[in-house]
């Protein structure tokens, strides 16, 4: 049975735990499922894990249909069974396009699952969309480590397509207030068995920011010129009850962590404000940046292109706009 034709199709999401809870990009997931599917079309979820029921009720909030795999050999992560687990479901339920995130967990899984199932695989998608016949998915994923954006075209086998999406590159959903999908609990096969042990789990130092989750984002480029000079941004964003972030040369410099930058080639993020000190503006920069924040540029060069996409621009020099700009915040205040 071929559904690559299907204008209204069926798309599966495999969502991610996140300790307890749902990791946020099941509500991505659900975003750019319904974006695809249209009106007509019908969103599932495939959720496995041990102890997970009232996870499956929450995702039922959006969902449409969600597939439990309720199993102690679930319980962590092994993107081998997952795929062993989830192929089965694939084949009868006939989606036209699997989706799954593409984290550390999206890309264990994926290539695998796309190979037992059949599908052709596009990864790291920043967009994704159906060609005009919807006879194609045509994404858009980075490629040479970020520096050149590539758009491709996936032609489904009769088994349908497979995509994996970066985190935060798509609008989240917001479930609804009652449970109107509905939940079928799965078999897990004698054969779906775990392959791998987990030997421990190594948690970020308790000092790592998840810029992510930031809503209020100071970033710093080159302009700043010396590591020491980091100080005074720093006290821009703790001012405005922000973090810090950076483009990429502060981190090839060394003077950021890599957990600090925007970007393609770094992290997507989703702030309400955005302030770009000393950054030029370089399409890599800039589309790590998602959900049409607030966009404060300050560049003494009038020409960079971070003015393009900037709601407000200050051309001058940083040294002088950033202390005076804190000074203001802590005056209006008190």
């Amino acid at each position: 049975m071929s559904t690559n034709t299907n204008q209204n199709p069926k798309i599966l999401c495999v969502v991610e735990r996140a300790g307890a809870g749902l990791d946020d990009t099941a509500w991505e997931l659900l975003g750019a499922a319904r974006a695809l599917a249209g009106e007509g079309g019908s969103v599932g979820a495939a959720l496995l894990g041990e102890g997970v029921g009232e996870l499956a009720n929450e995702l039922a909030r959006g969902y449409d249909d969600v597939w439990v795999f309720d199993d102690a050999r679930f319980a962590s992560w092994d993107g081998e069974a997952y795929a062993r687990a989830l192929a089965p479901l694939a084949q009868r339920e006939q989606p036209a396009l699997i989706l799954a995130a593409h984290t550390n967990l999206g890309i264990d899984f994926a290539p695998g699952f796309s190979v037992r199932a059949g599908v052709p695989l596009l990864p790291d998608c920043l967009s994704l969309e159906s060609a005009g016949d919807g006879s194609a998915w045509e994404a858009v994923r980075t490629v040479y480590g970020g520096k050149v954006h590539a758009r491709m075209t996936c032609t489904p086998s009769e088994q349908g397509a497979m995509a994996t999406l970066r985190a935060g590159a798509f609008a989240a959903a917001e479930p609804g207030a009652e449970v109107t999908g509905r939940v079928h609990a799965e078999d897990v096969g004698d054969d779906v068995g775990q392959g791998r042990r987990p030997v421990r789990t190594v948690e970020p130092e308790a000092s790592e920011v998840d810029i992510t989750q930031a809503a209020v984002l100071v970033a710093v480029g080159r302009g700043i010129e010396d590591e020491e000079n980091l100080e005074i941004v720093q006290s821009l964003a703790e001012a405005l009850g922000g973090e810090v972030a950076c483009s990429r040369p502060v981190v090839d410099k060394g003077w950021l962590p890599k957990s600090r930058q925007v970007g393609t080639s770094g992290l997507t993020v989703k702030p309400k404000v955005y302030l770009a000190v000393g950054i030029s503006g370089s399409f890599q920069h800039v589309g790590g940046i998602k959900g049409s924040p607030f966009l404060v540029a300050i560049n003494k060069d009038a020409r960079a292109p971070i003015f393009g996409v900037a709601d407000v621009g200050v051309v001058g020099d940083l040294f002088d706009v950033v202390p005076a700009l804190e000074a203001k915040i802590r005056e209006a205040k008190g």
